[in-house]
């Protein structure tokens, strides 16, 4: 039997799977680490870490192999997106990597929108200038720590930088790329016109490859660390996002992934590469070469039902909490809930808004709360649904993970809002299962990405839409649309008031 490697450098931890070739998972370990906030909005990570915890876990896992480590043929990446690493000349790192939840760059967002344009910024990179992204944390380097920025020789994101300590060779691939707003997403190379308008070298980006493209090898330096065989293949790996879609089977026109964490995606797959969604959601380079994906995101979808049962039921299992609510009909009976706890971001870039409840009366119990923040939750993600299908994308699949798939109840309620059919997996993954197809198929045990899903990933349910549901919460929606421009002003004079 042989096996591939998936390795997912998440934001609090990395996680290993050793993947036999039926696609079944024979071990799998994760390493924590911490984050770095020196003051509020900041969000860093000491690159050190990421390599250390990874070999660690490595050798954890090697040591319980029982097969020959020549078998394990070949490991890839997932990585958590946009995070800033800047390399000096002799390729040492020059100070803790920016992460992607750091939110300092306002201002050179705005400077990016002055100099580029919002427009030419949307048609080149097909992403609005947000503080999460790469190019506003290179920028804010820049300006504010001028002496460390004269020294960068290259810049690098989180799961390359592990791949180059692993390997010893420096690239990027194009879907974590596309995340740095500097990659001309169409043309699939970085964007001179961009780097020429802000002053930045191009000798800063490194060299782009494919996802599945070997690499090179693991380098004798860290086989000794692990365990690891010197021979076993390194393929370039994908963005967290991509390797998501690919864990999920997201590889053909019209399949969509629903994916509830703290946060919540709504992503698509796409084959074209000049659709124009004028940065309502993002758009970026899939894993699978010559392909796409769209996404929107719901800023605090399982966060505002976390939020919601610590506040006012904390003592109880979510099991628990969400007792009853298969017995309250659509609509939590006139109860509607607005997930903005922490702002939002699709279709409303607003860090301003807040979330509400509407329609209280005496009659609602426990259980219509609960129901309601499930209900709220999908219906922001159903905003990202519905600006695919205003954009001409059929959607009648989906495929839920997550959270969000964890309650038959949830499960039904977003057929019935999304309207369309949902499916849940049997095995779920993540990223690194993702990433350990991509090592799959660079490995050549499949002729494509497509026939790699059809073997590692399977669905157990499928949740077809109830009719007279999908009817309410159509009714329903509408309504939920109006709340955030009926309370937007609202929120503005609340902000004004706190403490």
């Amino acid at each position: 039997m042989k096996y591939v490697m998936g390795i997912d450098l998440g934001t609090s931890a990395v996680k290993i799977l050793l993947v036999d070739q039926n696609g079944e998972v024979c071990q799998e370990v994760s390493k924590s680490y911490p984050l770095i906030i020196e003051k509020s909005g900041y969000s860093e990570q000491n690159p050190e870490e990421w390599v250390v915890r990874t070999a660690e876990g490595l050798a954890e896992l090697i040591k319980g192999f029982q097969g020959n480590v020549k078998d394990i043929e070949g490991i890839s990446f997932s990585g958590q997106m946009h995070g800033l690493v800047l390399l000096d000349r002799q390729l040492q790192v020059l100070r803790n990597a920016i992460l992607w939840n750091d939110t300092r760059t306002t201002k050179q967002c705005r400077e990016i929108y002055e100099i580029v344009g919002r427009e030419r910024l949307l048609e080149i990179t097909k992403n609005p200038a947000l503080e999460g992204f790469t190019l506003p944390k290179i920028l804010w380097v820049k300006e504010n720590e001028p002496e460390i920025f004269k020294q960068a020789s290259v810049f690098m994101l989180p799961k390359d930088y592990l791949r180059y300590r692993m390997t010893g060779q420096i690239q990027m691939e194009y879907s974590d790329a596309a995340g740095a707003l500097l990659l001309h997403v169409a043309k699939r190379e970085w964007s001179k016109e961009i780097l020429d308008l802000l002053g930045l070298s191009p000798e800063l980006c490194p060299p782009l490859v494919e996802s599945h493209a070997n690499v090179g090898t693991i380098s004798s330096d860290f086989a000794k660390k692990t365990g690891l065989s010197e021979a076993t293949k390194v393929f370039a790996g994908g963005a967290d996002n991509a390797c998501g879609t690919l864990g999920a089977g997201i590889l053909a026109e019209g399949k969509t992934l629903c994916s509830i964490g703290t946060s919540g995606v709504i992503l698509s797959y796409e084959k074209r590469n000049d659709l124009d969604f004028d940065g309502k959601v993002h758009y970026f380079n899939h894993s699978e070469e010559n392909s796409y994906y769209t996404m929107g995101v719901t800023l605090a979808a399982g966060y505002s039902l976390s939020w919601f049962k610590d506040t006012f039921a904390k003592e109880e299992a979510f099991d628990q909490f969400l007792q009853g609510i298969e017995t309250v009909a659509a609509g939590a009976n006139g109860l509607l809930f607005t997930p903005y706890l922490v702002g939002e971001r699709t279709p409303h870039a607003d860090s301003n808004i807040r979330a509400s409840f509407i329609g209280i009366d005496a009659s609602h119990e426990k259980k219509h709360f609960a129901r309601s923040v499930l209900e709220g939750i999908t219906f922001s993600l159903n905003e990202t649904v519905e600006i695919f299908r205003n954009n001409g994308k059929k959607i009648d699949s989906i495929v839920s993970i997550g959270g969000g798939a964890k309650n038959e109840t949830w499960l039904q309620m977003q057929a019935d809002i999304f309207d369309a059919k949902i499916e849940k997996l049997t095995s779920e993954q993540g990223p690194g299962m993702g990433a350990a197809m991509l090592a799959a198929y660079g490995c050549g045990w499949f002729s494509s990405l497509k026939e790699c899903a059809e073997q590692f990933t399977h669905i157990d349910k499928t949740y077809h839409p109830n009719k007279e549901n999908v009817e309410t919460y159509k009714k329903l929606f509408k309504i939920y649309q109006q709340v955030y421009t009926n309370t937007k002003e609202l929120n503005v004079q609340l902000m004004e008031l706190r403490k």
